[in-house]
Formats: C-alpha cells, sequence, structure tokens
C-alpha cells in the first residue's frame, strides 16, 4: 500500500530496534517538515511515536529554550558562549532522564528534532568552544543514551535564507546571528559526517519534501536489516 505521502508501506520492514533518531540541519532547511512526515509514515505502520525538540522537551527545557532564543543582545547584557553551552546541556540532561529514555524504555520510536550533534555545531563551530569541551559535556548529559542514527538535511545557509525570504517571521537570538556563523555551523555539520558517515543519513534539502521522505525510509534500511 502506497501512502498519501507516496511511500510504499510494509510492515516487514519497519524495525523495533531502531527507536531514536536525531535530525538536524540549519534552520529553514525542512527539518520539521521531515519530521512531521516522518511521524505520519510510523504512525501509520501502527508504531507508537513520540515527537520532540532541543532546546525544550520538558517544562524545564522548554523554559530553557525560551530563555536561550529570546535573550536580546544589547549594552548592558550578553549571554557568554561557555553559559549557553551549559545551558542547553542542562536542558538535554533534563530531556533524556524525564523524557526520551522512559519512552525508549516503553518502546516507542523517539523523533528528536536536534540533539547533541546540534551543540556541537552550534557551540563548537558557530561559538569556536573546544570540541572537546562539547563533546565531554555531551556524553555526561546524555548519559549513555545515543541516537541510533542521525539524520541531517544538507541546505547551505544562503539557500535556506533564500527559501526564507517573504515569510515575515520573527528571528530568534540564533537565527539573527551573521552569515559568518551560520556558515560555520553548516561546516561543522559537515565534519561530524566525514568523522562518522556511518552514523549519518545525509539528505538532498533541494528536493520535495515527498521525496525526501521516500530516501530517508530507503536509507534506513541498512540500519534495520
Amino acid at each position: 500500500m502506497t501512502t498519501s505521502l507516496g511511500v510504499q508501506q510494509n510492515s516487514s520492514r519497519i524495525p523495533t530496534q531502531t527507536k531514536f533518531i536525531a535530525f538536524e540541519g540549519l534552520d529553514g532547511s525542512g527539518k520539521s517538515t521531515l519530521i512531521q512526515n516522518y511521524r505520519a509514515y510510523l504512525e501509520a505502520e501502527g508504531l507508537k511515536v513520540y515527537l520532540t525538540r532541543e532546546p525544550g522537551g520538558t517544562p524545564l527545557g522548554e523554559e530553557l529554550r525560551n530563555t536561550l532564543l529570546s535573550i536580546k543582545k544589547n549594552a548592558n547584557f550578553k549571554i557568554s558562549a561557555r553559559a549557553e553551552l551549559l545551558l542547553y546541556e542542562a536542558s538535554r540532561a533534563q530531556h533524556v532522564d524525564q523524557i526520551i529514555r522512559p519512552k525508549l524504555l516503553a518502546g516507542e520510536v523517539v523523533l528528536c528534532d536536534r540533539f547533541t550533534a546540534s551543540s556541537v555545531a552550534f557551540q563548537a563551530g558557530g561559538r569556536a568552544l573546544r570540541t572537546g569541551d562539547v563533546e565531554w559535556l555531551n556524553q555526561f548529559a546524555v548519559d549513555q543514551c545515543r541516537p541510533d542514527v542521525q539524520v541531517f538535511i544538507d541546505l547551505t545557509y544562503e539557500e535556506c535564507q533564500r527559501r526564507k525570504q517573504g515569510m515575515n517571521q520573527p528571528l530568534d537570538r540564533l537565527e539573527s546571528e551573521k552569515a559568518e556563523f551560520h556558515n560555520s555551523v553548516y561546516q561543522s555539520y559537515k565534519q561530524q559526517i566525514e568523522i562518522d558517515p556511518e552514523g549519518w543519513i545525509v539528505l538532498d534539502g533541494h528536493l520535495e519534501p515527498q521525496l525526501i521522505l521516500q530516501r530517508l525510509v530507503q536509507d534506513l534500511k541498512k540500519y534495520w536489516e
């Protein structure tokens, strides 16, 4: 049977061992659309799916998200790069303990909009903090709870900006950073994928949402068989 999204349904290809998938990419790359479409695909297969996000996912995480993304730059206050990283990691530790690990133990599939790779990309790549420090804090925060696979939607900052033109949506604190920052974030993602290619699925962000979903379903087979 083919779904309304154009993906062939086949319950025998849906795994039980792959339960935790993190989705990564620049803002405007189509990440949220893909997650929603993949959630619908899995639920049509009868699986219980939990969709969450970082920063956020818990009451504490949502409070920290609001703080992290709404802080305004001004002459009197600017959050430091190290403080920013620690707030993200605090949100992540709570997220893992309160939501992600319990959902996985309950047999649910967890789809997470951003996870540890975002901290490496934004805080080591964008903020120029030491990668080793970010990775250590990531490990401490997740306490052995890691994604089975990470999905990266490959679309450059310039292409994301062109896609967002005319949307008239207010920019949060990170979105308002200069192009140099976002280009460094993008390059960090590419470096992470180069270091661990087997742990990533890379999808072309130029494709139509339906085709991106089809590619994701196809590429996930190697993790499930």
